[in-house]
């Protein structure tokens, strides 16, 4: 029979690696990381269009307990972040438990072993617990247009960037005007010939500033100085924790709002662009973005914003949904993630058989973003409703608190498995939702991907990246129900 290990991660990107290092730092090395591509760095892998880089001050941008102090910029591009974390992977001896070029096809639970049972293309495998690291920015979201199959010239998704494609004196689109969309326009519009956005709703961009450490500081490496590095996370963390305040203070939206447009209007001139440009929705109802560079970008003569959204595609033309044609010859789909319908909620599947997706007929939901009732022995990293303003490593590094003490109570108590009790995830769900209507996420008066197909925001954590530290550092074994055997 197959050896069973003790637990088993479906992932080897920030959540995966992260969850590696604390089992090993809890004295679990019984495990294994599936990751079906040839490397590890998920998202920053994966990412490598032109202009690609983070937008959390890179001070932040790292794990906790692997602090980085050799960024060049304040926000790091790809490139850097992809090197840190595979540095990151080597300096904890990570390599040891991955398997790399092994997709997890299904991963059912074994009510009579009590163990999960993997179906992977490198064979059947076995582990008592199972950590869904996949992540929400995996899979490119690529909306059904009509005639986009048979367009004759390139077309490709911002994550999945062909670099074969020489974009030099073309007719180029991008679809989209999202966290990507806004690198790459900038990075490419001087090589093109035309570049023509397609605006389905504007966004609220804020400059991007990027001031380095004056030369004193840099010579004498004061920056790298722990103490200094400690000082300098919390303040962007404080910062960070700041502005989801000022989200949801009329102060606040007037100042973002201010910013916002003297960020447009210093860089566009012409009136009917600039009304094209302005939200009408308040500042952090969608993802807040961080350019200097877009705006102005936009007015290059060559660049041209179509507001409105793609329907439809006749050959080299782009319809629009008032009716507008644009002739290009390739087309860059800046479309985001199937950020709420993750595939890998297809492939898991509980008690009954029936998998996450199944369960959750559209809506997420677990109990701290990370258990769900039916699902035992199954944690799942950056889940439902736990993106918070704040770094993707804070978040990862609170729900693994709970991760890592379930696993710690399991070994300490002999128990085969954790399931969480249905009344409790219902209960820390309903109060997510009350929460939230109080907040822009819901009430800002747009529609953004935080919305699952059901109508309900199943992506924002509607209280401070400090509580939600707080309540995932505190395991309470009452919340489950526990089999000895």
């Amino acid at each position: 029979m197959t050896p069973i290990h003790e637990v088993a991660v479906i992932g080897a990107g920030i959540s995966g690696l992260g969850t590696a290092i604390k089992l090993r730092e809890a004295g679990i090395t019984d495990f294994v990381i599936l990751e079906k591509a040839d490397s590890v760095g998920g998202v920053w892998r994966d990412n490598t269009y032109p202009g690609c880089a983070v937008d959390i001050p890179s001070v932040a941008y790292s794990y906790s307990f692997a602090p980085h102090d050799r960024w060049s910029r304040k926000f790091a591009p790809q490139p850097e972040i992809l090197s840190y974390l595979r540095e990151t992977a080597d300096r904890f001896r990570v390599g040891q438990h991955l398997r790399l070029g092994v997709e997890v096809f299904d991963a059912s639970w074994d009510s009579v072993e009590r163990c999960w049972v993997l179906d992977t293309s490198g064979g059947e495998i076995r582990a008592r617990s199972l950590v869904a690291a996949a992540g929400p920015w995996h899979e490119p979201s690529l909306p059904e247009i009509e005639g986009l199959d048979a367009f004759p010239g390139p077309v490709f998704h911002t994550s999945r960037w062909d670099h074969d494609v020489d974009l030099t004196g073309r007719r180029v689109a991008i679809v989209g005007t999202g966290a990507s969309a806004i690198q790459v326009v900038p990075s490419i519009a001087e090589q093109v010939a035309e570049l023509h956005v397609l605006q389905r709703t504007p966004q609220w961009v804020v400059p991007k500033a990027e001031p380095r450490p004056s030369r004193v500081v840099r010579r004498l490496g004061l920056h790298r100085l722990g103490s200094v590095h400690r000082f300098n996370r919390w303040r962007e963390e404080l910062l960070l924790e700041l502005t989801n305040i000022a989200f949801n203070r009329p102060w606040g939206q007037a100042a973002f709002k201010w910013i916002g447009r003297q960020n447009l209007h210093a860089a566009i001139d012409d009136p009917e662009l600039r009304a094209a440009l302005t939200p009408e929705w308040s500042v952090g109802c969608k993802r807040l973005l961080m350019s200097s560079e877009y705006y102005p970008a936009l007015a290059r003569p060559n660049v041209s914003v179509v507001s409105t959204g793609l329907t439809e595609v006749r050959g080299n033309t782009l319809i629009g949904e008032d009716g507008s044609k644009t002739e290009v010859d390739v087309v860059i789909m800046a479309t985001g993630f199937k950020i709420l319908d993750m595939p890998i909620a297809g492939r898991v599947r509980g008690i009954d058989g029936r998998s996450l997706a199944e369960h959750w007929d559209g809506s997420p939901q677990a109990y701290l973003g990370t258990t769900v009732h039916g699902f035992p022995n199954l944690y799942i990293l950056f889940g439902p409703n736990v993106s918070a303003v704040a770094s993707g490593f804070l978040i990862i590094e609170s729900q693994l608190q709970q991760v890592v003490q379930a696993l710690a109570h399991l070994r300490r108590s002999g128990a085969v498995s954790l399931e969480v009790r249905d009344y409790v995830m219902r209960q820390f769900n309903d109060d997510v939702q009350v929460a939230l209507q109080n907040t822009v996420y819901n009430s800002g008066g747009c529609r953004s991907y935080y919305f699952d197909k059901n109508g309900r925001n199943g992506f924002s954590w509607p209280w401070s990246a400090r509580r939600l530290r707080r309540v995932t550092a505190r395991f309470d074994p009452a919340d489950y129900v526990v089999t000895q055997s």
